[in-house]
């Protein structure tokens, strides 16, 4: 019998490096089938291109697997967990579950990148112990030579030419260290500071600063409630008090939260909330809100930027 201290962990978590859409197919085709062969629930999130490959292979098989657009449902990496991976698992908490999450490809942004490689990295924290098998595909050769030594520190087993080996660059710990960056913010960004009187004013400050930029009204009620919700978690969580900035870059608007409080929890804001928790969703709604979301925390202190469309 196999002790609780020496089974090996059920959930897998590789990384798939392919070269080409041949590759492409004959390394997450195979995964899916087996797969359905064996009655397990599977889903592929991708970009779009990627989805036609694997559609076009699978034939009629493609009407059993879900597909998810992650250029879409996974544009903020942070949503990626609790949107998509999480809430496919729990759906399907009974049996062994086959996902492929492609979260990192070739027009990822700069200022996407990191919040991408921390997901990654999250992953293994989010799924451990869970009966999941999570296979990403990376094009090596689109992605630059540093995505790639990335990928070897974010998963455990590596599959490349089909062969699969362990990870000897596997280090969670150490890239979450690394990817904490500071979050410089731009000299001439609007400021505020507040506390739990002026939550209200904060957030009429932070509206018309964003309206000033050519946020569109849509938008700006997305804005409203990431500010209340950032700025309510400093007074509860975070010292009683903070700074809010609000500045353009380039098509979006970015809201920044600051404050002296500091952030322990890992998977903070990527857990889906149960039905029967009261509270508890803040910064899961600002994940959900925001086009991409940036957490630095340290010694000084925590920061949250979001990142939202101005039209």
């Amino acid at each position: 019998m196999t002790s609780t201290a020496t089974r090996p962990d059920p959930f897998v978590h590789p990384a798939l490096f392919y070269r080409g859409d041949q590759d492409y197919v004959e390394g997450t085709v195979p995964f899916l089938l087996g797969g359905l062969e064996a009655a397990q629930p599977v889903a592929v999130a991708a970009p779009v291109r990627q989805l036609d490959l694997i559609k076009s292979a699978l034939g009629e098989s493609a009407a059993e697997v879900h597909f998810v657009d992650m250029t879409q449902a996974g544009r903020n990496p942070g949503r990626i967990i609790p949107a998509v991976l999480r809430a496919f698992a729990d759906r399907h908490s009974g049996s062994h579950v086959r996902i492929i999450g492609e979260p990192i490809w070739a027009g990822r942004t700069a200022v996407e990148y990191p919040a991408c490689v921390q997901h990654e990295a999250l992953i293994n924290v989010a799924f451990s112990g869970r009966d999941v098998t999570i296979l990403c595909p990376y094009d090596a050769e689109a992605l630059p030579a540093d995505v790639i030594d990335d990928a070897r520190a974010t998963h455990p087993v590596l599959i490349d030419g089909g062969e699969e080996q362990v990870s000897t660059a596997y280090a969670v710990d150490s890239v979450l260290a690394r990817f904490n960056e500071t979050l410089r913010h731009p000299p001439g960004a609007a400021t505020t500071a507040f506390d739990a009187e002026a939550l209200p004013v904060t957030r009429d400050f932070a509206l018309a600063e964003a309206r000033e930029l050519g946020m569109s009204a849509p938008r700006l009620q997305d804005l409203a409630l990431v500010v209340a919700e950032l700025t309510t978690n400093s007074v509860v969580h975070g010292g009683g008090s903070g700074t809010v900035r609000i500045w353009a870059e380039n098509d979006q608007i970015v809201c920044e939260v600051q404050d002296d409080g500091k952030l322990t929890d890992l998977l903070a804001g990527r857990r889906p909330a149960p039905p029967q928790q009261l509270g508890g969703r803040g910064l899961l709604l600002v994940h959900y809100l925001s086009d991409l979301v940036r957490v630095h925390s340290g010694a000084v202190g925590t920061t949250v930027r979001s990142y939202l469309p101005r039209a």
